[in-house]
């Protein structure tokens, strides 16, 4: 089962997304100290892996959501919740996205 840690950063919250296949769907269990997130979580507990990977037909239901629910338009956990559906979905391999920020 892929399970994905998100730090989201400065905020300091963090959550963890559980995806599994049942057939053609991907099953959601999101849990996180946001509470952004948390009302997230209660709408999206399902997705269809082929329409989350692309942009070209439509916005991907978890980009829909985290525009409606996250208060910070650079949150990493909506594109950390379509990560672990891409791996579940076997549309991807399991391998770290890492964004380091710096001020130099």
């Amino acid at each position: 089962m892929p399970k994905s840690e998100i730090n989201a950063g400065v905020c300091g919250h963090v959550t963890t997304v559980e995806a599994t296949m049942d057939g053609k769907v991907c099953k959601l269990t999101i849990t996180s100290d946001c509470q952004a997130i948390q009302n997230l979580a209660k709408e999206l507990t399902e997705v269809t892996p082929m329409l989350e990977i692309s942009c070209k037909r439509a916005t991907p239901q978890t980009l829909q959501m985290g525009m409606k629910h996250c208060f910070h338009a650079a949150c990493p956990v909506p594109v950390g919740i379509i990560k672990a559906v891409e791996v579940a979905g076997r549309l991807a391999l399991p391998k770290d996205a890492i964004i380091k920020v710096s001020k130099e």
